[in-house]
Order: C-alpha cells, then sequence, then structure tokens
C-alpha cells in the first residue's frame, strides 16, 4: 500500500551548523536505505513557506494570493511516497525521519481510485 510520510517542522527551529549537517547525513542515510529496500516511490524537500502562493477558485474566477493558507506553527517541509505492506511499517519508517525528532510526521495513506480514472 502506498502512504505519503508528510513532514511538518517548526521553521523557527534553530540547528546548529553540525547539527544541520548531521541532520542531512541522517536523511541521506534514511533515504539510501529506503531506496535499498524497494520502498521509495519518491521524495521531495520544498522550498520554505514564504515561497508558496495559494489558489482559489470562487464563482469562476481565480484568485492567487502569496503565502500559506493558515497561520501555523508548523510547515510542510517536504514529504516520502512510499510503498509498503502495512501501515505499521509506513510509521515505522516515519519514526526513522530524523525531523521526527523535533518535528512530526504524517503518515497518510493514498486514495486507491478504481481501474481507469487514475
Amino acid at each position: 500500500m502506498k502512504y505519503m510520510l508528510l513532514i511538518y517542522s517548526d521553521p523557527t527551529h534553530e540547528l546548529t551548523e553540525a547539527e544541520g549537517e548531521s541532520m542531512m547525513t541522517d536523511y541521506f542515510a534514511f533515504t539510501q536505505r529506503i531506496v535499498d529496500s524497494g520502498e521509495m516511490i519518491s521524495g521531495e524537500p520544498l522550498q520554505g513557506p514564504e515561497t508558496a502562493t495559494c489558489v482559489t477558485v470562487r464563482d469562476g474566477a481565480n484568485a492567487v494570493t502569496d503565502g500559506m493558507f493558515a497561520e501555523t506553527k508548523e510547515v510542510l517541509g517536504g514529504y516520502y511516497l512510499v510503498d509498503v505492506a502495512s501501515r505499521d511499517r509506513a510509521e515505522e519508517l516515519a519514526a526513522q525521519i530524523p525531523t521526527a525528532k523535533w518535528g512530526r510526521i504524517e503518515v497518510r495513506p493514498l486514495m486507491e481510485l478504481p481501474e481507469g480514472q487514475a
């Protein structure tokens, strides 16, 4: 089953240079493990929320606004899309994502669409 592992963190959480380097090393190692296990489909970090725009359509008119829609202490910083045997395995992988130590990882299954509707 496919799961999104959504990585949320507080953008004000500051790391020292050494902590940042260690975190990146941990991310590269985690990513390589799930590539090697065949569980990774894709994953990418996102640019900061200050680069976001929000699009809404009301009465047929498009509106684009700068920034995030909601005020929040945590922001979506990236994701992994994995294909694993169970929710337990998805949660096990989520716990290995370095940001889980100070942020939050949301584990959400993908909706399966009927054949021909994907």
